[in-house]
């Protein structure tokens, strides 16, 4: 059973920061994709970024210029800085790790973490 362990959530105002951390074993982090998604209550999950063991990253349009998302390959951990939150932002956040081989991906999931954003 793989484990990706998420920390960093919480209830901050909105134009506030937060940085969420996730840790992963090595033989994940050095091989697989890492991502943070987040569900809203009601909504589906959608992706908010991702990076590659290269360090290209990709982001969704609505938090461009705001998340930044970061790894470190020597504490085998993925970050994501928020800024400038908005009450939208509000979901539970999930660290991903994804692989594919052969057209067949492997995703592996963290528990989540609840970001709140609330004046």
């Amino acid at each position: 059973q793989v484990q990706l362990v998420e920390s960093g959530g919480g209830l901050v105002q909105p134009g506030g920061s937060l940085r969420l951390s996730c840790a992963a074993p090595t033989n994940i982090f050095s091989v697989y994709t890492m991502g943070w998604y987040r569900q809203a209550s009601g909504k589906q999950r959608e992706l908010v970024a991702t990076i590659t063991t290269g360090g290209i990253t990709n982001y969704a349009d609505s938090v461009k210029g705001r998340f930044t998302i970061s790894r470190d390959n020597a504490k085998n951990t993925v970050y994501l800085q928020m800024n400038s939150l908005k009450p939208e932002d509000t979901a539970v956040y999930y660290c991903n790790a994804y692989f594919v081989n052969i057209g067949i991906r492997t995703n592996y999931w963290g528990q989540g973490t609840q970001v709140t954003v609330s004046s």
